[in-house]
């Protein structure tokens, strides 16, 4: 029998909501977690799950993070959730389970894409306690996270499924590159980064 993780709310906190069109997105996005990671003793693994399939356009934000930050090198941080090794509806509670066997009590970070009204979308929204994947389509899906950042990449309330599929590619592209940029720009400043993949990399992340 699988246990479902009960997620403290370590650190509770107002929730931020950053539109990716607005000047400096990913820089507002760090400063909003560094208070938050700041907290974390270096002791407690942290763990982003970047939950979403590449199979539906609309999904695939967590994943396209995921692969983003793939490739830079952490000190101290895992993830799980990637364009070739995605973690979604199928194999959530596994990898749930199996990264709290790896790593005892991880502080888990999860990056899911969720739809919302027509004047939010292309929103990033930071927020403690779990994110709860699939409610946007009536899935029952296992809740994950003591934090999540979610990305609105298309309108809800009709035909989900449908909408998912039929996402502009760019918003999602758009609120992964922002995202992305924003963990790393918040690891930078809290010391979790061990190493950078190159100086041109680390000035590309700052521009």
């Amino acid at each position: 029998m699988k246990l479902i993780p009960e997620y403290e709310s370590d650190f509770s906190f107002t929730p931020t909501v950053i539109s990716a069109s607005e000047p400096n997105p990913a820089r507002k996005l760090a400063e909003a977690m560094i208070d938050v990671l700041r907290r974390i003793p270096e002791s407690r693994s942290v763990v982003f799950v970047c939950i979403g399939t590449d199979r539906s356009t609309g999904d695939s934000l967590g994943p396209l993070v995921g692969s983003r930050l793939r490739r830079y090198s952490f000190n101290d941080i895992h993830l799980y959730g990637t364009l070739d090794q995605p973690v979604h509806a199928l194999n959530l509670a596994d990898t749930v389970t199996q990264l709290h066997a790896d790593y005892g009590d991880p502080y888990i970070i999860a990056i899911d894409a969720c739809l919302g009204q027509n004047s939010s979308v292309g929103s990033v929204k930071l927020a403690s306690g779990p994110v709860k994947p699939g409610a946007g389509v009536n899935k029952d899906l296992p809740p994950v996270g003591h934090m999540h950042i979610t990305g609105i990449v298309n309108i809800g309330g009709f035909m989900e499924y449908f909408v998912l599929q039929n996402t502009r590619l760019s918003i999602v592209m758009n609120m992964a590159e922002v995202i992305a940029k924003g963990i790393y720009l918040s690891l930078l400043d809290c010391g979790r980064l061990a190493a950078f993949s190159s100086s041109s990399l680390y000035r590309t992340m700052e521009q």
